[in-house]
């Protein structure tokens, strides 16, 4: 699977080159692009944003840059989403389905977002990621680009998928390892026992009360 994240700041993505995501890139198993949608830009100053027909506060993303952005790198397979919190609420049904296509690229708004004309010409889908405003899209494409990216075959082993929060109706249940003390508070006694039909029944009802 190819990730493509179209950014005015690339650096930000280096979180990426880390930990899992980042063992997965090395492995050839994912492909994280970072594009910087800047060096679309004409001019003297290479401006990405201009004042809002209308009025209004705040500054907003130029059309052409971004559409310019999109055609380097798209293919008859991208499929292509812009970060808005009037988009569709991810999820872990909308993370698996995302997981099937072959390229994804993630558009990352700023400022006071990006001109509408992007949006009708490129975008297949608004992903949000709640309720809430950030500065920009760049922490939402992180979200979606980890989130999607460790349902890759191979990326993190199928149990892990099978056993954590989502992957049913439930919530993973408590979990422990060593010491078996700390501070006071002792794992509980039947994950010790060896008796896996009670640990299944113990994780399985501590997973429903939660």
């Amino acid at each position: 699977m190819k990730i493509t994240i179209l950014t005015l700041f690339p650096q930000m993505f280096s979180a990426l080159d880390e930990s899992i995501i980042g063992r997965a890139q090395k492995a050839g198993k994912v492909e994280i692009e970072v594009v910087n949608i800047r060096d679309f830009a004409t001019g003297k100053h290479l401006q990405c944003d201009d004042e809002i027909y209308g009025g209004g506060a705040g500054m907003l993303m130029k059309p052409e840059p971004i559409v310019k952005a999109v055609e380097s790198v798209k293919t008859p397979q991208s499929l292509v989403l812009f970060t808005s919190p009037k988009g569709k609420k991810l999820c872990q049904s909308v993370v698996e389905d995302l997981a099937k296509q072959e390229h994804i690229i993630i558009i990352c708004g700023h400022y006071e977002g990006i001109d509408q004309r992007v949006i009708d010409l490129c975008v297949d889908a608004e992903i949000s990621i709640g309720d809430y405003v950030l500065t920009g899209g760049e922490l939402p494409a992180m979200v979606i680009a980890d989130a999607v990216a460790r349902y890759v075959p191979g990326v993190i082993t199928a149990e892990s998928l099978q056993e954590e929060s989502f992957s049913g109706d439930s919530l993973e249940y408590p979990q422990y390892t060593r010491p078996r003390v700390f501070r006071g508070l002792e794992v509980p006694e039947v994950l010790l026992s060896g008796n896996h039909a009670a640990i299944k029944k113990w994780r399985e009802e501590n997973s429903k009360k939660i």
